[in-house]
């Protein structure tokens, strides 16, 4: 799976809750900065989410599926928004190739289609990779 393709006359999935959430992004980066651990930032996200009133759920669990089969196991992802979009949050130096696969597979196993991958470890601007299947 790659980062989705932006061509001039696909339309690009969830395009208005995604520019939302990025919007909120950018604003707890600017003022908290890098440096903090991830919880810090989640907690961050979640009053700025309320306070712009988009709709999110903060670490509760999703049901992941097999072949149409439920899994007992489960997924906790930092954020699901807007009942469609995975927010997964790191608070690293740099992301590595294993934090893009887990976003992947966190889509494909819950059944949802976008995930935006955040790093707020990264200066001098907040990392935001965008995933979609």
């Amino acid at each position: 799976m790659v980062h989705e393709k932006h061509e001039k006359h696909e339309k690009v999935l969830y395009a208005d809750e995604a520019y939302a959430i990025q919007g909120a992004i950018f604003d707890v980066y600017r003022t908290m900065g890098a440096g903090f651990l991830e919880n810090v930032y989640q907690e961050c996200l979640a009053l700025e989410f309320s306070a712009r009133r988009i709709s999110f759920r903060a670490l509760e669990p999703l049901r992941l599926g097999y072949k149409g089969h439920p899994l007992r196991q489960t997924y906790t992802p930092d954020f699901v928004c807007f009942d469609r979009i995975i927010l997964e949050l790191k608070a690293l130096r740099a992301l590595a190739p294993e934090h893009q696969a887990q976003t992947i597979n966190y889509l494909r196993a819950s059944g949802l289609r976008l995930g935006l991958l955040v790093n707020f470890g990264s200066t001098p601007k907040v990392q935001i990779e965008r995933f979609a299947i």
